[in-house]
């Protein structure tokens, strides 16, 4: 399963789209839902997020099993620096292992001051270049102290994140080289909003790859946006996402005719965005914050 994934990862085209967790101890409504909209037939593969913002959702990681379990497609599984030290990054891949959750992507995570639990503290023992290294020394049979693993792990498959604009060209392309050269297979990029900028992020992801003599694949981001309020709060207060101007102006056009209007509007941009990434390079992680029939509607 994992091994057709990077291949298609690498060679062909690759969709996945992101699962978020709600603060339950049921899983199951995300899973029929995608389901009952037929997703799994148009996607190659799903994320599930750990507790972004620091907020208390269900676990990332038995969220994948359980998507993996029920559609048979390989599942990213996010993993945050920020609520483990080494013993628990490395306890959790053993596990995770043995159920074939193999496809982790690393993410230094949100500051604990933005966290719904009271008090509570970030680990951050590292960033999430050290959970790929610790996924390296995995995938060598040994763990952080150079001590045997009895039972070898399957070969787990590290994944990365990575800004999809930034005013300083210079530091977005260093920390794009840093993930490359620490082992990272794939880069997903925050969402992307325009030609320009894709081609920006393929062209650093080419000379990492020259500097450290690897393949890593990048992956664009892709978040539709059906209202007004979503372009500027992104454009505005999201670090690493810019959102073209004349989306905003779009938008705010139509809020001033209907609802309705507005989301049209915003779903044929998104749609015609999603059309000329795919047909620039067909890598592309898809976002809808659990809207899943948006997704539906941008995949049909």
């Amino acid at each position: 399963m994992f091994e057709s994934f990077i291949n298609k990862l690498q060679n062909g085209t690759f969709i996945t789209l992101e699962t978020t967790p709600s603060r339950s101890a049921a899983f199951a409504p995300t899973i029929q839902k995608i389901a009952s909209l037929g997703l799994d037939k148009l996607v190659d593969g799903f994320s599930t997020t750990d507790n972004p913002l620091a907020k208390l959702k269900y676990s990332a990681l038995f969220a994948a099993m359980q998507l993996q379990n029920q559609f048979t497609k390989p599942v990213l599984a996010t993993m945050s620096m920020r609520d483990r030290n080494r013993i628990a990054l490395q306890s959790d891949l053993l596990g995770a292992n043995e159920v074939n959750v193999r496809a982790i992507l690393a993410l230094t995570g949100d500051s604990a001051h933005y966290s719904d639990q009271p008090h509570a503290k970030g680990v951050f023992e590292g960033n999430s270049n050290l959970l790929i290294d610790i996924i390296t020394t995995l995938n060598g049979g040994v763990d952080m102290a150079q001590q045997k693993i009895i039972s070898p792990v399957q070969k787990i498959y590290p994944f990365a994140v990575i800004d999809s604009y930034s005013k300083n060209s210079a530091a977005l392309q260093k920390k794009m080289s840093k993930k490359v050269s620490h082992g990272a297979i794939g880069i997903i990029s925050q969402p992307v909003y325009d030609l320009q900028s894709a081609k920006k992020l393929l062209d650093m992801m080419e000379t990492a790859n020259s500097e450290h003599s690897k393949h890593c694949t990048l992956i664009l981001g892709y978040f539709p946006i059906t209202k007004l309020r979503t372009a500027r709060f992104l454009d505005e207060n999201v670090p690493g996402i810019h959102v073209p101007h004349a989306w905003v102006e779009a938008l705010e056009s139509a809020s001033l005719i209907s609802p309705e209007e507005e989301y049209e509007i915003g779903l044929n941009l998104s749609k015609n965005l999603f059309e000329e990434l795919k047909s620039l390079h067909p890598k592309i992680h898809i976002m809808t914050a659990n809207q899943f029939e948006l997704a539906k509607a941008i995949l049909s």
